[in-house]
């Protein structure tokens, strides 16, 4: 097909220009493959339906276009090199996601096709998305080298921001002055084709993160807790950046927050939640001002961090079907009232009734520390009193009953901290690759760009 055709639509004297029209016009040719006006009118609409605020005033569509030129060179390089999911991988990892979402093949098809697409297009636009993947993560992640004295001077500049109080680096951007933000995030992804259930499951877990992330306590190091607990949440700092390098939902959540300081709210976009604190502050193409060494500043080796740890014991239903969430919090409220009413011992009753492998010396877990819990049930531990008895608590889990036991000051170790240091240091890295990647692979393809203006002509495809 001639491609270049497409870019007077007026003309109507080939037939191959006619079958152009009718796959709604093509808005740019990449390599050998193109992108049509109707992916970007589709993409923008999903934007929307998701909850995007999506600027009219065009804007938004040369935005759509480069992210999908991108996606299009990544999957005719991955195909050259053989990156394949076959059907079979395919339903197997649709099946698991129904499963997630508590939802059967039939019940899973029918929500897909509720949201305007039809179940092939999805299955289409999945598998593409798990070849873009697997291409990227061979590309890049085998690239990322972190050193010991990397780890080392992660540590000494985290453990110096806390103990000195003074988060920001840099003297601020005068009035009128181009700024460069360092932008820090937690990220919770959720799946777009995943149900109200999760998806409010996701928020909960943003909005705690969110809190906790405004105490006394190391963002990324809070990150990489939260990422411990569950892979498939990721935390990362963005590095400095203008706002105009910045996503559009990002800037507007940090526009006014000030150095060291979280964002107002969570910020909600297709991809998921995040949790964004901007780290510093600082005038365009300014380097960092360095501390002055002061008898308090913090010691320039490693060492180990105070910490709380907390002893607790619980009673856990677990997730079944035929025990509703209604009825596992209805049940754990029954066993509260006993513990409290001293009709009933926990630690008997955990040994009775706990769906866990902690049950057979009632319920304890050990001495556990920031980050060593599943968050919903960490944050029910630490607003309790000893001897109190929780609500009951929902995590992935199942449903729980807390009782915290003792509380006592203890360490997290170096050799912990440089866990946290390796997974920090390797999602900035790997930031940083990803983008260097990407501005790679747009220079050497060869894209035309022919009309992303106007809306698709057609509905046809």
């Amino acid at each position: 097909m001639n491609l270049a055709l497409a870019q007077d639509t007026t003309k109507t004297n080939t037939v191959t220009e006619g079958k152009i029209r009718n796959i709604d016009g093509v808005a740019a040719v990449v390599n050998t493959g193109y992108v049509t006006r109707k992916e970007i009118d589709d993409r923008i609409a999903a934007l929307k339906k998701q909850g995007a605020k999506v600027p009219e005033d065009g804007t938004a569509r040369k935005v759509v276009l480069d992210h999908l030129i991108l996606e299009k060179i990544q999957l005719q390089n991955a195909e050259q090199e053989g990156i394949k999911v076959t059907n079979k991988e395919l339903d197997k990892i649709i099946e698991d996601i129904a499963s997630k979402n508590k939802l059967s093949i039939s019940e899973f098809k029918a929500k897909v096709i509720a949201s305007g697409t039809t179940f092939e297009r999805y299955k289409e636009m999945l598998r593409e998305d798990i070849i873009v993947s697997r291409y990227r993560e061979k590309k890049i992640k085998g690239k990322i080298k972190i050193s010991d004295a990397e780890i080392d001077n992660f540590i000494v500049e985290r453990t110096r921001a806390l103990s000195t109080g003074a988060p920001s680096r840099s003297a601020p951007a005068a009035k009128g002055e181009l700024e460069e933000i360092d932008i820090a995030q937690i990220f919770i992804p959720v799946d777009t084709s995943a149900g109200a259930g999760a998806q409010a499951e996701a928020k909960k877990k943003a909005d705690s993160l969110l809190r906790d992330a405004r105490g006394d306590v190391d963002f990324m190091q809070l990150g990489a807790m939260a990422a411990k607990e569950n892979p498939k949440i990721k935390f990362q700092e963005l590095g400095y950046r203008t706002p105009d390098r910045l996503p559009q939902l990002f800037y507007e959540a940090i526009r006014n927050t000030g150095s060291g300081q979280v964002a107002n709210a969570v910020v909600k976009s297709p991809a998921g939640y995040h949790v964004l604190k901007a780290l510093d502050r600082r005038a365009a193409g300014v380097a960092p001002l360095q501390q002055a060494s002061t008898p308090d500043a913090a010691p320039s080796t490693p060492q180990n961090i105070p910490i709380t740890q907390t002893l607790s014991r619980h009673i856990l239903l677990r997730n079944r079907a035929g025990l509703s969430d209604q009825d596992a919090e209805r049940r754990l409220q029954g066993y509260r009232d006993q513990v409290r009413a001293k009709t009933a011992d926990f630690g008997e009753l955990a040994k009775k009734y706990s769906a866990d492998g902690s049950a057979p010396i009632g319920g304890e877990l050990g001495w556990m520390g920031p980050g060593d819990l599943v968050p919903e049930y960490e944050q029910a531990m630490n607003r309790l009193q000893i001897g109190e008895v929780s609500n009951p608590v929902k995590s992935e889990f199942g449903w729980h009953l807390i009782q915290v036991l003792q509380r006592r000051e203890g360490q997290l170790t170096i050799e912990k901290q440089r866990q946290f240091a390796r997974a920090a240091i390797r999602e900035r890295k790997l930031e940083q690759a990803y983008q260097a990647w990407m501005r790679e692979l747009r220079d050497t393809a060869t894209v035309k760009i022919l009309n992303a203006d106007d809306a698709a002509s057609s509905n046809v495809r």
